[in-house]
């Protein structure tokens, strides 16, 4: 059966010691997006600075919050590099949402490093030119993390074009895709005019599937959904989106006969037939900005954003078709099995291990539900709230981990207690996504990748 066949080759299971070691991290957060990898135990206490488990640590240049993804031996990031200046991050809690000054020629470009080692093994310039649309502070103009099917490696960067290479480096195709605006919503005319001026970045990431490539490109015009031939970069679909901009990564949906595209959105989340694009089921009433991937876990989907006066979270039945947006004061109905209108992440993608959901608030707010119920086990406080929180959780061996814009990274135990097991330091910011792998964790920081070694190797 195709789902089987996909999740084999996304895992990549191979035997380590009587354990199974999941070495392939082929997208973002991992197979299906679920941020868990198995195998041996990441470590629990490292030392940056003191050189303490840390297997390397390679210098990239440039700026990009693009997650580290591998395959094999080979370990994928990009950036975007500006050639006349040292480009600033801003990280922290504020509000400021005017665009950054980063408007000079930039390389976008993809680079893959040896995992075991750090070493370079190739990189390329995608492109060279001057920016053709602005970015957030706190974002970069490489945001989107690379998806590979072990053949061919898919690298987007929004308005700059999407690109196909081979993992040895060879482009094989190359889309213009047009210019891709991403604004925040706007709430009156006074503020339109802004919104249109301000412009945060593109940070949808590609995915994989059944020899095609997914975009979600929700932009203030003329959004859309696509689908293209991994082979050589055809159209295979395409169908437009009426939405606010969004950053989300769509995920999918395999436990149906005909396989379904999840989309995060605020005036349209929902579900399209994967084979011809065609909509299947739509949901409104999400955050302005919707940010975290769709995820797919205890025989439900789950959905969530966090931004303008809403924050809810949304337990969707997977045979879910038509209009299902709760109405006035509803909180369920035929397919929705449970939903809250508080508690979303605006910016993590939330994590499910064993019928539980933990979900974290930019301000270091995470709570523990059951994800079949939505009860809370816990709200607790992740440092003291002092810290950003952009990247999403993942986990191994019973062991969550949160990276802070900081660069903290605090070490949860998995269950329904609250306990912090450790915190470490990056040295350095940190908004992207680990990686994980035969239990070596894998952090992109703002000028390095970093590998942490496993506990038990």
């Amino acid at each position: 059966m195709k789902w089987l066949i996909i999740l084999v080759l996304c895992g990549s299971l191979a035997l380590t010691g009587g354990a199974v070691a999941q070495t392939n991290w082929p997208a973002f957060r991992g197979p299906n997006a679920s941020g868990i990898a198995s195998g041996p135990t990441p470590a629990l206490q490292w030392d940056v600075a003191k050189g303490e488990k840390v297997r390397w640590r390679t210098p990239i240049p440039g700026l990009g919050h693009a997650s580290p993804v591998i395959w094999g031996d080979r370990l994928f990031v990009t950036t975007a590099v500006n050639q006349q200046r040292t480009a600033a991050l801003k990280v922290g809690l504020y509000g400021d949402g005017e665009s950054a000054a980063d408007d000079d020629t930039q390389q976008w470009q993809v680079w893959c490093v040896d995992k075991n080692t750090g070493e370079r093994l190739w990189q390329q310039t995608a492109r060279e030119g001057i920016p053709r649309a602005r970015r957030h502070p706190k974002a970069t103009h490489a945001n989107c993390t690379v998806a590979t099917d072990g053949d061919s490696l898919v690298a987007f960067f929004g308005s700059e074009g999407l690109y196909c290479y081979s993992l040895t480096g060879q482009l094989r195709w190359q889309k213009d895709l047009g210019t891709l605006r991403s604004s925040p919503m706007v709430y009156n005319d006074a503020v339109e005019t802004n919104g249109w001026m301000l412009e945060w970045g593109f940070a949808s990431s590609p995915i994989i599937y059944d020899h095609r490539v997914f975009l979600q490109c929700d932009v203030l015009t003329n959004g859309f959904l696509a689908a293209f031939n991994l082979a050589d970069g055809t159209l295979a679909w395409r169908v437009p989106r009426d939405d606010t901009a969004t950053w989300s990564t769509p995920n999918l949906n395999l436990a149906l006969p005909h396989p379904q595209l999840l989309v995060n959105g605020w005036k349209h989340m929902g579900g399209y037939d994967l084979a011809t694009g065609r909509e299947v089921w739509r949901m409104a009433g999400g955050g302005d900005c919707p940010v975290p991937t769709p995820m797919v876990a205890n025989g439900l989907i789950y959905f969530m954003s966090a931004h303008g006066p809403r924050k809810p979270i949304y337990a969707v039945r997977p045979e879910a078709v038509g209009d299902i947006s709760l109405h006035e004061g509803e909180t369920t109905n035929r397919f929705v099995a449970w939903s809250s209108l508080r508690g979303g992440s605006y910016m993590e993608t939330p994590l499910l291990l064993d019928g539980l959901m933990y979900t974290c608030q930019t301000d270091g707010i995470l709570s523990c539900l059951d994800a079949v119920t939505g009860r809370q086990f816990y709200k607790e406080r992740l440092g003291t709230g002092g810290e950003g929180f952009m990247a999403s959780p993942v986990a191994a061996g019973g062991q969550i981990y949160f990276a802070s814009e900081a660069g903290t990274v605090y070490v949860v135990a998995a269950g329904k207690e609250f306990r912090v097991l450790a915190t470490n330091q990056l040295t350095e910011p940190c908004l992207a996504t680990p990686a994980i792998s035969a239990g070596t964790i894998y952090f992109r920081t703002q000028s390095h990748v970093v590998a942490i070694a496993a506990d038990h190797r």
